[in-house]
């Protein structure tokens, strides 16, 4: 199988990964649910800066707001499943039951307490055409020990509902969960490589659940130290002074701007 990658990106936040050496293909998702966030000015620059920057994909670019129905039916499956749940906790309930600072660089666990029991009746899921106004969440394993070996950081484990608890797969605004949205993502356009921030290697655990409960494989995954600035916090969308576009206008060429960052990662 040909290795692929995907480049996806939210707003003007972005991750990035290739296959390169394995032959692969590398692909550009706008990762665009975030219709408040999410202008069609930023994702022009996006590709501009991005081609100025050297990278080439596989075209056409893909939108996850164009594949609402694969993510549609995805949720279909795991109801039928059981798996799922409707919930009305927000995320500020569940933050303030667990004591949780303002902000977290993860979300806080779900208290198991308030999932409803195993055996309750099911609501049934709207139909596909009826937008869906209350939140879902995914019924982990408790206590079951999840496990995968990152490419970078070694052999990963964490438990189900102590390191991470039940999740959002679906939002009361009608749009599918980032969780949810990447590993379907994953599966339909065939990526075996996945690489992207440290941060994200919680995010990792909840995707393999999903994954496994579509029946699909999970990928092999590549979680690399985040992008700093000279004070060592990680870079962001407020550091408009390492923005891509910023450093162009400044004059920086793009060999520059690959050595710069290498070298602080």
């Amino acid at each position: 199988m040909r290795a692929r990658a995907a480049v996806g990106t939210e707003g003007t936040k972005g991750t990035g990964g290739a296959g390169g050496e394995l032959g692969g293909e590398l692909f550009l998702r706008n990762d665009d649910l975030d219709g408040a966030r999410c202008r069609a000015e930023y994702v022009e620059a996006m590709v501009e800066d991005l081609r100025w920057l050297g990278l080439r994909w596989r075209e056409p670019m893909v939108s996850q707001s164009e594949r609402i129905p694969l993510y549609r039916a995805a949720l279909a499956r795991l109801h039928a499943a059981g798996l799922i749940y409707p919930c009305n906790r927000s995320r500020r309930d569940v933050a303030e039951a667990g004591g949780a600072p303002h902000e977290m660089p993860d979300e806080p666990v779900f208290p198991r307490e308030w999932r409803p029991a195993g055996d309750a009746p099911l609501p049934a899921l709207p139909r596909e055409d009826e937008p869906i106004t209350t939140n879902w969440r995914f019924r982990v394993p408790d206590d079951e020990t999840i496990s995968f070996t990152d490419n970078a950081l070694g052999p990963q484990r964490a438990v189900a509902g102590r390191d991470f608890g039940d999740f959002l797969v679906w939002r009361r605004d009608n749009l599918p969960s980032y969780q949810l949205a990447c590993a379907v993502d994953e599966t339909a356009m065939g990526i075996t490589e996945v690489v992207r921030g440290a941060d994200l290697v919680k995010s990792t655990f909840r995707q393999i659940l999903i994954l496994r409960a579509l029946g699909a494989e999970a990928p092999r995954y590549y979680h690399c130290p985040l992008m700093n600035d000279a004070g060592g916090q990680r870079l962001a969308k407020r550091h408009d002074a390492l923005a891509l576009r910023t450093l162009r206008a400044q004059g920086a060429t793009p060999e520059e701007i690959l050595r710069r960052f290498a070298d602080s990662v």
